[in-house]
């Protein structure tokens, strides 16, 4: 069962190092955590890089047999077991059989994205005929606004956060000009208030609500990649449909990182990218959601081969058959040695849910949390640098997935090369933030109590270079 609040995991921590004898910051607890955590066995579905493997890695300083600290899967997930054999029957099959592995099995691949459609459908909360996989994240999300963004004198604007993903904002930014808008009168950055790191719901709505008219969309990050924020995806939506704007989802950070139930949550539409916590691999290939309302929508919008229906799509009498759903958005056939990685981690959800993930997650940051307040904070008495951090991702459980984004109180430089050096692999956002993100799927509590040692230890050594 989930923890709700940092309380309940510090209970929980607190009982459970009374059970066994030892100290509650010690390795101890961390390694009789990680022995008797009931999803264990997904860590080993997946490859885990060991230190001798990593650039940077001072070898004096670390066992090279040993698992690295792998804290990163906010950039790029580690790659599970069953990806390379499901390639390799692929590369196989293209050997044996050319141009016939278009329809011959395993994965035919003219409809090798259709094998995932019901898997993937479950991890966003959809039904799979409002699901595609297609592209990149960021030209599918030129694909659904070029569809959806028809801007009228009154309602022009695009709502979305500030410090949206570059991509995000070049996106929105070029979409507004080529439907003849301007970014200064169109697009609109919703700022936090002032001493405040990450927005408020209800300032959000309240904007909504007063400035809806002119809204045509809201787009906003499903989870906001720099604070890790979990948006309140449900509510955000309900308030933007009662004041007459479309509201779209970037989930690049949100797909395989949190509960998502995009059909009943009413979303117009949302695109994510799979490579993050969905483990496919450095450009994997990237999704759509458009709900079901708008499955025979014959708007206008970017077309290919691949929007034509199947049945009459080899007629070649260029008239267009338009596909109902999602798949009358796909442009091009799907490259199957991007569907394979999709299907390999696919694998790993025959033996996990989404919900037991999510539960283990909550655990997981609260852990995190727990010691970095007692070792690495401001306020700490066992604090051994004058350096110290803070997260600046929200503390409600509610408000956040994975990833803790810390903020230091001196450039990361010399952290960040410290922790290299020490086998750790952390996101970086100079000049003061260092984004740690505990997978559920495959990182533990000894991990994360190896990361905070480690975290210490570059701590004291930047401290040096002050």
């Amino acid at each position: 069962m989930a923890a709700k609040t940092q309380a309940a995991v510090t209970e929980w921590l607190e009982g459970e190092a009374a059970k066994h004898g030892v100290d509650v910051f010690s390795r101890e607890l961390a390694d009789i955590l990680t022995d008797s955590c009931s999803l264990k066995h997904v860590r080993e579905q997946f490859v885990y890089p060991k230190n001798a493997k990593l650039p940077h890695v001072d070898l004096s300083l670390v066992d090279p047999e040993e698992d690295c600290i792998y804290m990163c899967g906010n950039s790029l997930g580690l790659m599970p077991k069953a990806t390379p054999i499901l390639m390799q029957e692929q590369f196989t099959k293209w050997g044996e059989h050319g141009v016939h592995g278009h329809l011959s099995e395993p994965v035919p691949w003219a409809h090798g994205d259709e094998c995932a459609l019901e898997g993937v459908a479950r991890i966003v909360g959809g039904k799979p005929e409002e699901v595609a996989l297609m592209n990149g994240l960021t030209v599918n999300i030129h694909v659904l606004l070029t569809a959806f963004y028809k801007p009228t004198d009154k309602r022009h604007k695009i709502l979305l956060e500030s410090r949206a993903f570059p991509s995000d904002h070049y996106a929105i930014e070029s979409e507004l000009r080529l439907h003849g808008r301007t970014v200064e009168d169109s697009m609109v950055c919703l700022e936090p208030r002032e001493g405040e790191e990450t927005l408020r719901t209800e300032d959000i709505l309240e904007y909504i609500e007063e400035n809806g008219d002119e809204i045509a969309i809201v787009f906003f990050s499903g989870i906001q990649y720099y604070t890790g924020q979990l948006f309140d995806i449900p509510a955000i939506t309900k308030k933007g449909h009662e004041k007459g704007c479309l509201v779209g989802w970037d989930l690049a950070h949100a797909f395989g990182n949190v509960p998502l139930e995009l059909h009943f949550w009413d979303v117009d539409f949302a695109a994510w990218c799979s490579y993050k916590y969905f483990c496919t691999g450095a450009g994997g290939l990237a999704g759509i959601f458009v709900h079901e309302r708008f499955k025979e929508d014959k708007r206008e919008r970017m077309l290919g081969w691949w929007s034509h229906k199947m049945k009459t799509r080899f007629n070649m009498d260029n008239k267009l058959d338009l596909d109902v759903g999602a798949a009358g958005y796909r442009i091009s056939n799907p490259p199957v040695f991007l569907v394979v990685p999709v299907l390999g981690m696919l694998e790993v959800f025959k033996t996990v849910t989404m919900e037991e993930l999510r539960s283990k997650s909550m655990y997981l940051t609260g852990y995190l949390e727990h010691l970095l307040e007692e070792f690495c904070s401001e306020d700490s008495s066992k604090r051994e640098s004058k350096i110290w951090c803070k997260s600046i991702t929200p503390k409600n459980f509610h408000e956040r997935g994975c990833q803790l984004s810390l903020k230091f109180n001196v450039s990361i430089d010399v952290i960040f090369k410290e922790l290299l050096r020490r086998g750790v692999a952390v996101d970086k956002r100079y000049p003061y933030i260092i984004r740690c993100s505990p997978v559920h799927l495959y990182n533990n509590y000894t991990d994360v109590h190896r990361f905070v040692t480690a975290l210490r230890e570059s701590m004291r050594e930047a401290e040096k270079a002050i």
